[in-house]
Order: structure tokens, then sequence, then C-alpha cells
């Protein structure tokens, strides 16, 4: 296995996703393809030594060449997200290591259908399996369900809209928990076993599901996804800190 290396990677642009969200372009000396579903490491150091260290799901496909997006969500209490929300701009060079991961990936050629389940800025991987998807021109069906808890904090918003308005096999299915869009008629809880078993039907037997998100709702939607039929080594997760999705 090759080793992965630091490296400084140069920032060439900065976007707000939300209020809470920024997707950071990052340019690499050393650029690999990657895989979706994969992350890199980020690593601050101060002057006097000391080293803040975390993993950030790579946002971008791999066909986006010599660069990744890194989308990262600000945390109250997350020293290296508040960092790179508050003093980083475009110019700046961060120290990097990825991609990694070999688990929670997929390609094109593992076919499908996908049926992707995530709260808050779980989303990020698996918006790298759609867009790699979308790159490659596959047409495996693909059904995204997203919990959030308002409108206002959903990542990605306006491409996921045209990914649900569009004709290629994606289908979008959104919950919010607290507040929702004026006349909105879809989901407002978290998500379930009913709620899965409604978005999963469509896409028929032999699926592949990817669950990504806070501890609590990964548990939840893979417990209730093996009880629907789903075999488990059909699905795979990942997950982090409860954030109240």
């Amino acid at each position: 296995m090759e080793r992965l290396d630091w490296q400084l990677a140069t920032v060439n642009a900065i976007r707000p996703e939300n209020p809470t969200a920024k997707t950071f372009t990052l340019g690499l000396p050393r650029w690999r393809p990657h895989r979706a579903g994969q992350h890199y490491d980020l690593r601050l150091v101060a002057p006097d030594g000391y080293q803040a260290q975390r993993s950030y799901s790579v946002a971008s496909p791999p066909e986006k060449v010599g660069e990744i997006d890194l989308t990262v969500e600000r945390l109250e209490d997350g020293e290296v997200s508040s960092y790179l929300h508050g003093t980083v701009v475009v110019g700046d060079r961060l120290e990097v290591r990825g991609p990694i991961g070999g688990y929670f990936v997929w390609q094109p050629e593992m076919g499908g259908p996908l049926l992707l389940v995530a709260g808050g800025s779980g989303v990020v991987p698996l918006m790298a399996m759609l867009r790699q998807r979308r790159a490659a021109g596959s047409k495996v069906p693909a059904t995204l369900l997203y919990s959030s808890q308002s409108p206002e904090r959903v990542i990605y918003r306006d491409e996921l809209e045209a990914l649900g308005r569009g004709t290629d096999g994606v289908s979008v299915v959104q919950t919010f928990t607290r507040t929702t869009p004026p006349g909105w008629k879809g989901h407002t809880r978290r998500i379930d076993r009913a709620m899965l078993d409604e978005v999963l039907r469509p896409l028929g037997p032999g699926l592949l599901a990817y669950v990504c998100g806070p501890t609590l709702l990964v548990e939840a939607a893979a417990n209730a996804l093996v009880l629907l039929g789903v075999p488990p080594d059909r699905i795979r997760t990942e997950r982090f800190g409860p954030t109240g999705q």
C-alpha cells in the first residue's frame, strides 16, 4: 500500500452551503484519484507545536482532477471547523493527507440500485457518490433520503432540488425534524422504518445501502433496513457524534 504523506494544499475557493457549512476547494500538489465516500485528514499546527487533526469526507467526484472539495460543518466547540470557517481565506495553505478509507465507498462498477440515507452533514460523502454517478454517466437508480432540522440547514440545497427534478434516475426525499418550508407536504419526522420502507420499495431487490450521519440515526436506519429484508452485507455505515438530526 502506498504511503500517504502530508502535503500542503492551497485553498482555491470557499463556497457557503448553508449558515453553518462551507465547501473548501483545495488544490493538491500531489493529487490522486479518490473513491466516492473516502475522506482526507486535515491538520492544524500552532506556533507552539500544538496540533489539532480532523477527518472530512470528500464531496467532489474523482473526475475533478487536481482538486478536492471538503464540505465542513462548523461545530460550536470544534476547534478545527471554527478555524476553517472563521480564519481561512482563499490562497491559504492547509496540511492534508489522503484519500483514506476503503469500506464506505462506491464506484460505478459496483452497480446498485443505490439507497443513500443521510442526516445533517452525513450527506457529504453521499453527494460525492451522486456526483460520480453523474460524471461517469451511470444509469444506476439512486434514491437519497436526507434528514435535516430545517430547510435552512440543508447542504447542497439547490443541487439536490435540481437532482430531484431530473430524469436520470435519481430521487431525492427530504424530511425535516424541526421546521418545514411553507406548504410542505413531505415528511416531518426523524427517519424511521416506515419511511425507509417507502423509499426502498421502488428500488427493488439487490440494492446497496449507504447510511451516514449521527450515531443514533445510523444505528436506527441500519437496523430498520435489516428488518425490512436488506442483507447486512449490502448495508454500509459511517457515523459521527450526535448533532440532533
